[in-house]
């Protein structure tokens, strides 16, 4: 296992899918998994809650931006 994470929380990253900001990491099987906050699309004309989307993905899943 790597010794140290390629990203730092709040560091803003790219993948399949969209780019987002690391909230959390945690090593998993020889690697790190992220905790990645999507970024937020346009504002509905409901209105807004909270984040739409935060997904766990693997470090070879990022990119950095």
């Amino acid at each position: 296992m790597k010794e140290f994470p390629r990203f730092n929380c709040e560091q803003t990253v790219r993948f399949i899918g969209g780019k987002g900001k690391v909230k959390s990491y945690r090593p998993a099987s020889g690697s790190w998994q992220y905790l990645v906050e999507m970024e937020m699309g346009p504002e509905p004309d409901m209105g807004r809650i909270g984040y739409e989307t935060t997904i766990m993905l693997l470090e070879s899943d990022l990119v950095p931006l």
